[in-house]
């Protein structure tokens, strides 16, 4: 069932202080571009329904203990549509986000483009697009909510550009509207659920959870005021003690084991709280790649941390979105690598491996802000190598770095089995090893 709550009513749960922006001073003629026939009266009847001049209520409202730009949808204002006047509400909204340096969250429930404006309400995609364009460009972050329905160009340019996207649960997410695009058997596709399911959206969050979430989310990622070079993410404890291996093949053994502690060990330990983004927007999700913000000691920090496995396309995308993300955002990152390597079976090929490590290299090698790495288990070949810092990588006791396997050195070498062990000291893949060979900057303190 469509959200048929009024914006007010909408904004006075997640927000505190709530003051409306004035109207553009640019209005649209009345009757609308295209003079159609009863409009001016459905305007009338929805301005009285709803006690607002258009289908979106914009201002500035406190959320938690920061301020934020907030843009409402009333569905009952002609199903939340958009045309001319709601367009240039929304670019203004934009404007003074940029202007008071806070975060935007927009509250979506809308069918799309308003149909009695023709192409003039469709052109408004544009004029939003470069809202959020030139928000993104000042560094202001962008917080997307899907409410019942999110559809069309809603959801395919204000919410779907958005930096997080959340979604009620229930929420019909889709670019076709159920009247207008073609009937499935499955509509899971069309709900938050499917858009959660394959990593277009990042989270299904309660409508009594939705207060403290955007709370949390707009002070992690207020626009901080910074003067000189950003302080790097400090280096994690290391969780294994102090004890280095004495050949490679107990460098590998001991990455190996069960019991050594994994990414969220790590993240608990050196995080207050933290934020988990999900998916790489592009229709997958890899839950072998954990990607976020968290506090620590009251700063901001963005992780991607690999957690053991071999990871697919759809994980490297991920890491590559966060730490663009960050990278605009001025936020430093801490990457933690462990994996045995990257998925190379026939799915993730046809999913485009290659070209998503490469996406993740490139994130590296474009940003400016610090990036942090710490090795904390399997350091294999490329698949590890993407997420590391070129300048500022350590490693635990119980990890190793390597081109390859040792395995799979052996068998490109033609040796036998029992031939491994020794080909593990042949790579030098010990933490000592690689603090030799320059590769990593030294080995985490316990």
């Amino acid at each position: 069932m469509a959200d048929h709550r009024s914006a007010r009513q909408v904004l006075s749960e997640i927000c505190q202080d709530f003051t409306e922006f004035p109207a553009p001073e640019q209005q649209p003629a009345p009757g609308g571009p295209l003079d159609w026939p009863g409009y001016q009266e459905q305007l009338g009847r929805a301005a009285e329904r709803t006690g607002l001049a258009e289908s979106v209520l914009c201002g500035l409202g406190r959320v938690g203990g920061s301020q934020a730009v907030l843009i409402a949808f009333d569905f009952r204002f002609l199903g939340g549509s958009v045309g001319e006047a709601t367009g240039a509400r929304i670019t203004a909204a934009f404007e003074q986000a940029r202007k008071l340096r806070v975060p935007v969250v927009s509250l979506i429930a809308s069918g799309g483009s308003r149909l009695q404006e023709g192409m003039c309400a469709l052109r408004q995609l544009h004029e939003i697009a470069r809202a959020c364009l030139l928000a993104r460009q000042e560094r202001i972050p962008h917080i997307a909510v899907l409410r019942n329905p999110t559809t069309g160009g809603m959801w395919a340019v204000l919410a779907a550009s958005a930096d997080v996207v959340l979604a009620l649960p229930g929420a019909a997410v889709a670019f076709g509207g159920s009247r207008v695009r073609a009937q499935s058997a499955d509509e899971e596709p069309f709900t938050a659920e499917g858009k959660f399911t394959t990593g277009q959206v990042d989270r299904i969050v309660e409508p009594a959870q939705l207060a403290g979430t955007l709370a949390e989310l707009v002070d992690l990622l207020h626009p901080q005021v910074l003067s000189g070079p950003l302080e790097p993410a400090p280096v994690p404890r290391s969780l294994a003690g102090e004890a280095v291996p004495q050949s490679g093949w107990e460098a590998v053994l001991k990455a190996r084991a069960p019991e050594r502690p994994r990414a969220q060990a790590y993240l608990d330990r050196y995080f207050s709280r933290r934020f988990v983004l999900g998916g790489d927007r592009a229709g997958g999700v890899d839950e072998g790649m954990l990607c976020g913000f968290g506090q620590r000691q009251g700063r901001t920090l963005a992780f991607a941390a690999q957690t053991g496995t071999a990871n697919t396309p759809a994980g490297y995308r991920s890491a590559a979105r966060l730490i663009r993300l960050a990278d605009r955002l001025r936020i430093p990152v801490l990457t933690l690598v462990d994996t045995p390597g990257a998925a190379n079976g026939e799915e993730a090929e046809r999913g485009g491996i290659g070209p998503a490590i490469a996406e993740t290299f490139s994130a590296v090698a474009e940003a400016t802000v610090p990036i942090t790495t710490l090795v904390i288990g399997e350091g294999g070949s490329g698949g590890a190598l993407a997420l590391a810092s070129p300048e500022r990588t350590w490693i635990t006791a119980d990890a190793y770095f390597s081109v390859i396997a040792p395995e799979s050195a052996a068998a490109v070498l033609r040796r036998a089995p029992e031939e491994v062990p020794e080909v593990a000291d042949w790579l030098r893949l010990r933490p000592q090893d690689l603090v030799e060979l320059g590769i990593v900057r030294g080995i985490a303190d316990g």
